[in-house]
């Protein structure tokens, strides 16, 4: 999560977003590569070894969350005991895989940005017409196909990946950046999203993840430590413990 990294993932934004919106077709064209117009239909779909895949790419990437979900619960519940995880390992984790999978795709931008699928436009046989990425104007009222929220959650990896120690930080990344690719092009694959769908998706997750990064572990004015993290969750999680250890004292008696 350096400064590299986010020159790098600037400048992919500004070409993408510049190529691909003078020139929409190429979302088009791409989705093409998938379609079999014999059949009228993205064949992937109905593969079951393609379906386990997408299935088990977001099992992976929630299991890799979940650590920071139970360390953080417990030490609501517990405010006595140290975490299961360093505290803002677990912080970092848990917002950024809310962040990026869940508020900005599911709850911001596939709620609001009418998009229209693949799967349902009409260069596919589909019911509604084509628009590009930055016209949010599409007949499709929710669910969208602008961004992909399984591609955000595969390309959260990156998370994890900045945590490993730095000799295997390198490749932590190119795991994760491969993981992205092969969950996204499944989605592409299926039907479910073009080109700039699941390409927005990998580079939001990746400015969240990198500005998560930089407020917890790197900017002065806004570093933590594991130790006020804890201590704050433990603040947060002692009224409700001092109820329940009276609640208990009351039923022992």
């Amino acid at each position: 999560m350096n400064r590299t990294g986010l020159v790098i993932a600037l400048g992919l934004s500004l070409v993408i977003g510049l190529l691909f919106g003078i020139f929409p077709e190429l979302d088009l064209k791409l989705a093409a590569l998938f379609y079999d117009p014999a059949s009228a239909s993205f064949p992937s779909k109905q593969n079951g070894l393609y379906a386990f895949a997408r299935d088990a790419a977001m099992w992976i990437a929630w299991a890799l969350a979940l650590p920071a979900l139970i360390a953080i619960v417990a030490k609501l519940l517990r405010p006595d005991r140290p975490m299961l995880v360093p505290g803002r390992a677990a912080v970092f984790l848990l917002v950024t895989i809310l962040l990026s999978a869940i508020v900005l795709t599911n709850l911001t931008f596939k709620s609001h940005w009418g998009r229209p699928r693949p799967v349902v436009v009409t260069e596919f046989k589909g019911p509604w017409q084509f628009v590009p990425w930055w016209d949010p104007r599409g007949e499709c009222g929710r669910n969208c196909s602008f961004f992909s929220g399984e591609g955000a959650t595969a390309f959260w990896t990156y998370a994890p990946a900045a945590l490993t120690p730095p000799t295997w930080r390198p490749l932590a990344y190119v795991a994760a950046t491969l993981f992205g690719i092969f969950t996204s092009g499944l989605r592409m694959a299926f039907g479910g999203h073009f080109f700039t769908d699941v390409a927005a998706a990998g580079l939001v997750s990746f400015f969240v993840i990198w500005l998560a990064y930089a407020w917890i572990y790197r900017w002065p004015s806004t570093r933590l430590t594991d130790a006020q993290i804890e201590a704050a969750l433990a603040r947060w999680g002692r009224p409700s413990y001092r109820l329940w250890r009276r609640w208990r004292r009351r039923e022992a008696s």
